[in-house]
């Protein structure tokens, strides 16, 4: 009885969850990275209007 085929297939699977793993994070951190970018924006395009009875520095 050989075990090749099983052998093969364990190391199949192996490589596709390795895979996986490599693109799935590159994509967590590209979306994340976005995340951070967009909120920067939004952060530096908001003018807080001041009222007229706030002393300035």
């Amino acid at each position: 009885m050989s075990y090749q085929n099983y052998v093969i297939a364990a190391y199949a699977v192996f490589a596709v969850v390795l895979g996986w793993d490599y693109i799935s994070t590159r994509l967590q951190i590209r979306r994340e990275l976005g995340n951070a970018r967009r909120r920067a924006a939004r952060h530096a395009g908001r003018s807080t209007p001041k009222s007229p009875d706030e002393l300035t520095r």
